[in-house]
């Protein structure tokens, strides 16, 4: 008989937990595990391709941090769902997630945390560690997310590295040609991509001085941003500011980045701080060369000098070094991109992240880690 798998996350919007979430649920094996997903806040594009799964998705409709509502509305849905075991997806269904699963009696239940997270409160902190300490597993993406809350007081024992998974990307319906006549840009244009939400975490005026840097020495450099976020206004004005309107195009948030993708000569990421990149992950997958910030989680991607390279968070200057050296050498280019397809088939594929997950349900429904009582 299939055990019930009820995944809890905060929204089904197009981002990194979710996308790994639904990578998840539409590769369980169905015949040993039936899988319905809840999205705690509100639901978002990624509700089509659960769909597409066969996965079955419920909207809560959590409105504030504190919503005694959307709680009780929870709490009902789990009791109706008795599900064999709850995974719940970052701060807010880690908490109201456990909390409703305990209410309910669910005897199993494996809480995940995705980022590094500085952001975080003593209070929240605090929350994170006693949840830690009577769940399930606590599971992690990187080595740097393992340390972060292992040092905040998660239980070594039982925190359970899982990386992201990703597939090699099918082939874009667009040439390069009509992609560049698509963003109206010359034929001979070399493009950087930089794809993630508009906010400080990833440091979007880093990769605006360092194309800045790139027009003193090339005149074919573009940066494609895509994305939005709180912070796009103030980039705009920053970008102009800068005089650098002509390389630096905003191109908004898009449901088309694996169309995109190939077509990339280099993906940057200067984020200051990440869990682990989905973004690094699909663009090596996609045998598109990565210059990104040396920071945890990252690092567990790129080889430096192998797979892309590193360079220090706020280094503008590394990372127009680097992707000189790359738009300037086609074998150096070529041999990143195919070390790097080549480390997500052995190490990060969509198939060995749902192994681990399949291997650790298995052993907790097999009685092997329960909740502790208090």
């Amino acid at each position: 008989m299939s055990k019930r798998i009820l995944q809890i996350i905060p929204t089904l919007d197009r981002a990194g937990a979710e996308k790994q979430l639904c990578l998840l649920v539409g590769g369980l094996p169905r015949d040993e595990f039936e899988v319905h997903v809840c999205a705690l806040t509100r639901g978002g594009p990624l509700e089509a391709d659960l769909t597409a799964a066969g996965v079955p998705a419920t909207i809560i409709g959590k409105r504030w941090k504190f919503d005694p509502g959307s709680f009780s509305r929870l709490k009902q849905y789990v009791a109706r769902l008795r599900p064999d075991l709850v995974h719940t997806w970052m701060f807010a269904a880690n908490t109201y997630g456990y909390a409703a699963a305990r209410a309910c009696g669910v005897q199993n239940v494996v809480i995940a945390q995705r980022c590094v997270d500085p952001w975080k409160s003593r209070w929240q902190l605090a929350l994170d560690r006693a949840i830690s300490r009577r769940c399930s597993a606590v599971v992690v993406n990187s080595r740097g997310v393992y340390d972060f809350y292992v040092r905040h007081g998660a239980p070594a024992a039982r925190v359970r590295l899982i990386p992201n998974g990703a597939a090699l990307p099918g082939e874009s319906d667009i040439d390069r040609r009509q992609l560049l006549a698509e963003l109206e840009l010359p034929e001979n244009s070399r493009l950087i991509g930089l794809v993630g939400r508009l906010w400080p975490q990833k440091r979007v005026p880093d990769a605006i001085w360092a194309v800045d840097l790139l027009k003193v020495i090339r005149d074919d450099a573009h940066l494609l941003i895509v994305g939005d976020g709180p912070q796009r206004e103030q980039l705009r004005r920053f970008r102009d500011l800068v005089h650098i309107r002509d390389r630096v195009h905003f191109l908004g948030a898009r449901d088309d980045v694996p169309r995109l993708m190939p077509h990339f000569d280099v993906l940057w990421s200067t984020s200051g701080y990440e869990g682990q990149s989905n973004v690094v992950l699909e663009a090596m997958a996609a045998g598109v060369p990565v210059v990104a910030t040396d920071i945890p989680g990252t690092r567990d991607l790129v080889v430096a000098g192998e797979t892309g390279f590193l360079v220090p968070v706020g280094h503008r200057a590394g990372f127009a070094k680097y992707t000189e050296r790359l738009l300037n050498d086609a074998e150096l280019s070529a041999r990143v991109a195919a070390s790097s397809q080549n480390r997500v088939l052995s190490e990060f594929s969509v198939e060995k992240m749902i192994e681990r997950y399949v291997e650790l349900y298995r052993g907790i429904l097999c009685g092997g880690n329960r909740l502790r009582p208090g």
